[in-house]
């Protein structure tokens, strides 16, 4: 045992030696110390308020506990935001297809209607007057308002008397500047 004490002191210095006798002593007798460490606890909560103590427990962490909760919190949210971002791209490059596209079908319109009226202004007016009555009314109106007036007259003439007549209230209604654009 002195041999001990003398590498006890030699590492530790002269003033030490008291520690390293408690931390031989622990190192002998593990259960020893459990029964020490064991006592103040206990000591310690009986002789406080239990209330207390879990109060101030509480009370050291709840500063930690909201901010924990705000960072997850901010976190979901950039995560949302995220979310949004890329369906908000999503929905701008669709839009973008559908005006290319848009713009793409109503120059062919313009391109068909073109070629349509200059069909009809070579025509025979009581051919194209037998076309019109077997065609939607609001088409047969579409093309016989782009003709010239002389060759729209010689059509409606030829057409079927009723035909003829809601034509010509289609193309009357549609050059009225009282009449709503939004047909509802």
């Amino acid at each position: 045992m002195i041999k001990d004490k003398a590498l006890v002191s030699s590492l530790f210095g002269r003033g030490s030696l008291l520690a390293a006798a408690a931390c031989l002593s622990l190192a002998v007798l593990p259960g020893a110390h459990a029964q020490q460490q064991q006592a103040p606890l206990l000591g310690a909560s009986q002789e406080g308020n239990p209330q207390q103590e879990i109060q101030q427990y509480c009370g050291s962490i709840v500063d930690p506990a909201r901010d924990q909760r705000y960072l997850l919190q901010k976190q979901e949210l950039d995560k949302l935001q995220a979310d949004v971002n890329e369906r908000i791209n999503t929905l701008e490059a669709r839009k973008a297809e559908y005006e290319d596209w848009l713009k793409r079908r109503n120059a062919f319109l313009q391109k068909a209607k073109a070629g349509l009226v200059d069909i009809y202004k070579t025509s025979k007016a009581d051919e194209a007057a037998q076309q019109f009555d077997e065609m939607d009314i609001n088409i047969a109106a579409a093309i016989i308002m782009q003709l010239p007036a002389r060759q729209s007259g010689l059509i409606l003439s030829e057409m079927d008397a009723k035909k003829a007549a809601m034509v010509a209230a289609i193309m009357s209604s549609a050059v009225d500047p009282t009449t709503s654009r939004d047909p509802s």
